[in-house]
């Protein structure tokens, strides 16, 4: 493909992070039968915290049918919060007091152990210290947030109401209410899968592609993985991570496919001083959700579509880049930007807004993380605790959460 048209075409079509730097990952045809420790099933960003924790003490395959951080990984926005898409007294209400306490308290301590694994492992990935701005929309008012901020607060969550003249003098945003929330993050999720995967293989783990599992066998030693390359793999835990693609044969109670969109601008986009440190999303349905990247780009999202192949509609996809630049500029009336990029992508999501990861039912030995939605970076921390917990013959006090 050449000449400045087609250039512009494939720009404009393809995740903002698939032209990130440092997306390099060693990997290996499987050439003859293998036998591992721990058999990974998706060489994205939550089969990446999963294997660079369970290599420190295991040995570790990681099979994916593509090449890595190929699936939804890129699509990402990388809006690390610890916010879940359902609020605290939403969530209360469907799962009871405790539990919604622990899924939030959880939540939070995922986003601070990411940023302590990204220090530590000495990743380059753009990470940034964030706060988080909720506006008020037409699924939850400002009367929903106020006492929203007021649960948090109470479970020891430094959340705030924002009041609409403060939300004015301060943001410039003219909504009825807002909640401000410390403790976030952003990051690069190209690069921050990539240099997990890396740190993995530093370990010992290995990455192998394209190669695709088209059975798994379990027996009381362990699990059997037939390939399409012709080489079995044995491993004592297998643990499918997936994203959107469900495995077949696991049952997905719950879990369900919806499409979504983004954009990002040219970069030094014309934005107010606070964005540079503030994740803003709104209460809506289907909800708006934006940041500044570290080069100046202002990158949105939203739209979403209970849809596992809308996101493949190209007529669909230039009509929500305009929607969602629209609904942007209705927020931020002055904001002067232009759109470099956009993209869209199947993701999995669950009713209750909490991940699934479980052990896989009558499959020994296996577990799968699934329904990651809107929290999908903080939710792979949170998987790779639980199934390292496990595997190593513990027990996470919260991995009654995530049950089906």
């Amino acid at each position: 493909m050449s000449g400045a048209t087609n250039k512009r075409d494939l720009r404009t079509s393809r995740p903002l992070w698939a032209d990130s730097p440092g997306l390099g990952v060693p990997v290996h045809p499987l050439k003859e039968a293998i036998s591992v420790d721990v058999a990974i099933v998706g060489a994205g960003v939550t089969g990446a915290f999963m294997a660079r924790e369970l290599s420190r003490d295991h040995s570790v395959a990681v099979l994916d049918r593509r090449p890595p951080l190929t699936g939804s990984t890129l699509a990402s926005t990388a809006m690390l919060q610890w916010e879940i898409d359902l609020p605290l007294t939403a969530l209360t209400e469907k799962i009871g007091a405790e539990k919604a306490r622990r899924a939030y308290l959880r939540s939070f301590d995922a986003v601070q152990a990411l940023k302590r694994i990204v220090a530590e492992e000495r990743i380059v990935c753009g990470l940034k210290e964030q706060s988080s701005l909720y506006l008020a929309g037409d699924t939850y008012g400002h009367r929903a947030l106020e006492a929203e901020a007021e649960a948090r607060a109470a479970i020891g969550l430094d959340s705030t109401y924002v009041g609409p003249a403060e939300l004015r003098d301060r943001f410039g945003i003219d909504r009825t209410g807002a909640i401000f929330n410390t403790g976030s993050a952003s990051a690069d999720p190209g690069r921050l899968a990539a240099g997990l995967l890396r740190r993995a293989e530093a370990n010992g783990a290995r990455v192998y592609s394209p190669v695709e599992v088209m059975k798994a066998v379990s027996d009381p030693d362990g699990v059997t993985l037939l390939t399409d390359a012709g080489h079995a793999v044995r491993a004592k835990h297998l643990i499918f991570c997936c994203g959107y693609e469900f495995p077949e044969g696991v049952p997905t109670p719950g879990a369900r496919i919806i499409s979504s969109w983004a954009l990002a601008s040219k970069p030094r986009a014309t934005c107010p001083r606070w964005l540079k440190d503030t994740l803003v999303w709104e209460a809506s349905d289907p909800y708006l959700y934006f940041r500044m990247g570290g080069d100046g780009r202002l990158i949105v999202g939203g739209e979403d579509e209970e849809s596992p192949d809308a996101h493949e509609d190209q007529a669909k996809r230039k009509r929500k880049r305009d929607t969602i630049a629209a609904k942007l500029k209705g927020i931020l009336p002055d904001l002067e930007f232009e759109v470099d990029y956009s993209w869209a992508a199947a993701f999995g999501e669950s009713s209750d807004s909490l991940p699934s990861i479980a052990p896989v039912p009558d499959m020994d030995h296996s577990w799968a993380v699934m329904g990651l939605g809107g929290n999908g970076i903080t939710y792979s921390v949170i998987a790779s605790q639980i199934v390292a917990a496990a595997i190593r013959g513990k027990t996470d006090p919260d991995a009654d959460l995530y049950a089906p």
